[in-house]
């Protein structure tokens, strides 16, 4: 899982699962993108070092993007990021108040998630988890449903449509006509193949 998307180049990023919500008013949807002020960003997998490190695989392009970060929520309950910095694809972090191992092993699982209004995002760049339960359109503006999901696939995201029919659209610019999450909609251009055959 990943944790945004750069809508300018669709398909770099991704992040979480459907809620199964869908919002039929500009109001609910809006209550909707307010109540995601802290996003998931990664998980504590382990420790480093003697002095209580914690290593944290990164949800997202790159772990740089956790750097920027002055605080992570664990459970709900902030830590002050003394210092962070990247080793391989993860992040070691020291956290205040962790200062043995045995502290930074008590963490291990634990989801890191950062307040989204200190994330610095590229410009034209979106938060998955603002795109689901967004409206897909077809290039005409007819409905074709929800977006459930974003899949991370080799070659790209794609997007899981749920609606009357199924559909899987990767989320390149070829097929990605518009995202406006603000309004809570995509625009999609569909081709031959896309429509899931559930029978």
């Amino acid at each position: 899982m990943k944790i945004c998307l750069d809508a300018g180049h669709y398909g770099k990023y991704n992040q979480s699962p459907a809620d199964g919500r869908y919002y039929e008013s500009e109001i609910m949807w809006k209550l909707h993108l307010l109540q995601k002020k802290y996003l998931e960003a990664g998980e504590i997998v382990s420790t480093h070092g003697v002095q209580g490190e914690v290593k944290i695989l990164p949800w997202a392009d790159g772990p740089e993007f956790l750097l920027q970060f002055d605080t992570f929520y664990l459970d709900g309950r902030p830590y002050a990021v003394r210092s962070a910095r990247v080793h391989k694809t993860c992040v070691l972090a020291s956290l205040e108040g962790i200062d043995t191992p045995e502290q930074g092993m008590a963490l291990r699982g634990k989801r890191v998630c950062i307040d989204r209004d200190e994330a610095k995002l590229p410009e034209g760049s979106v938060f998955i988890a603002d795109l689901i339960g967004c409206r897909a359109l077809d290039e005409d503006g007819a409905e074709l449903g929800r977006i459930e999901d974003v899949l991370t696939m080799p070659s790209s995201d794609v997007y899981v449509i749920a609606g009357e029919k199924r559909y899987m659209v990767p989320a390149v610019r070829e097929f990605v006509r518009e995202i406006r999450v603000d309004e809570g909609y995509v625009r999609l251009h569909l081709i031959e193949g896309m429509a899931i055959d559930e029978n």
